[in-house]
């Protein structure tokens, strides 16, 4: 008895040794036939949550300085057609997730007998014939498409390659979808004002929605007491470091200077002093059913997820130049992950903004 109690301890004990990975995927880097697919992600604001959210004209020398860079993909921190539509399906499982973060596309579905599943598939067919010029007919038809497909971004970014005279309603453009397109016009936060202004100056077909709220069943799932103890870890005081960032993007917002304000954003001791206050913080609460570790796991498959939205979207086009846009918090869990893919090379952000 004595020997099988002995053995049974050591082989616990041996599958409990931590195991080196059998590979580690850096180590192909540069080895693919052609360029790096460049990567280079922009932490930003919700601007839309900001005091006073900024003008077109104070956003300008931030987008000239992102054009240097010259993407040919753009994607920004929105949830697909694709996401919203298994979201409504398993309302169940994420409760008012869909109802937060994803548009109704009644209208649209209306004005063009399509749902977002068809409608999605036809915005995959008509873009394998897209011409090198579009003419408004076909521009404001694709612009109906992404709306069906609950993708505004993309449906304004149509819009606004369109003459001023052509942005009127026919080609499955009726007034209500002519409404629901002023209203995005307007929006401040950063999907528009950044993203799609950029990629419609750079003459870009579409913007690729990448964020995912599926991991928020994690949430759900926490039991009681979870939501106040993460409030709680949430009100915890602040580094001096991190109280003196805070000053400085106050300062810049104030004055205007948006490109400064995103130079700070995105300065590396920031992102490092942020993730220590909240994940690594998080990490060692020791709160019941470890809730802090809960919350990070939410945090880690979420942008996981995201990253591999953003994989997608520029696995057809090897060797492309990609800009994301997303929360600041998610800027070093973004470079963490991307810089582990084969074929990607980070750009510098400090760099691009200089």
């Amino acid at each position: 008895m004595r020997t099988l109690t002995a053995f049974l301890a050591l082989l616990f004990a041996t599958s409990a040794i931590a195991q080196t990975p059998a590979f580690d995927p850096k180590s192909w880097k540069g080895q693919q036939a052609g360029p790096p697919t460049q990567v280079l992600t922009l932490g930003s604001a919700h601007l839309a949550e900001l005091k006073t959210p900024p003008t077109p004209e104070a956003l300008k020398p931030l987008l000239d300085k992102l054009a240097t860079f010259n993407p040919t993909v753009i994607t920004h921190e929105g949830l697909s057609g694709e996401q919203c539509d298994i979201l409504q399906r398993y309302s169940a499982r994420y409760q008012e997730v869909h109802a937060r973060y994803c548009w109704d596309t009644a209208d649209a579905e209306k004005a063009t007998g399509l749902t977002v599943p068809a409608a999605m598939e036809a915005i995959e067919k008509t873009l394998v014939s897209w011409p090198a010029k579009p003419s408004p007919v076909e521009r404001r038809k694709l612009a109906s498409l992404f709306l069906a497909a609950n993708d505004r971004p993309s449906a304004l970014l149509q819009w606004l390659q369109l003459p001023t005279v052509e942005q009127r309603v026919g080609d499955g453009i009726d007034t209500a979808l002519m409404d629901v397109i002023a209203k995005s016009v307007k929006s401040p936060d950063e999907t528009i004002q950044i993203g799609v202004t950029l990629a419609a100056r750079l003459g870009h077909n579409r913007i690729y929605a990448v964020d995912d709220h599926t991991a928020d069943s994690i949430f759900g799932l926490a039991g009681p007491g979870f939501e106040e103890a993460i409030q709680k870890h949430w009100n915890q005081e602040k580094s001096p470091n991190l109280l003196a960032f805070d000053k400085a993007r106050k300062e810049a917002v104030e004055a205007g200077d948006m490109l400064a304000f995103y130079r700070i954003l995105n300065q590396p001791e920031l992102q490092r002093s942020f993730i220590t206050f909240d994940f690594g913080a998080a990490l060692k609460m020791d709160a019941p059913a470890l809730f802090g570790r809960q919350y990070v796991a939410w945090w880690e498959a979420r942008n996981l997820r995201m990253v591999a939205n953003i994989r997608a979207a520029f696995g057809n086009k090897p060797g492309s130049r990609v800009l994301n846009i997303v929360g600041a918090s998610h800027k070093a869990y973004y470079d963490a992950y991307l810089d582990m893919m084969h074929e990607v090379e980070l750009v510098d952000v400090e760099t691009v903004l200089k």
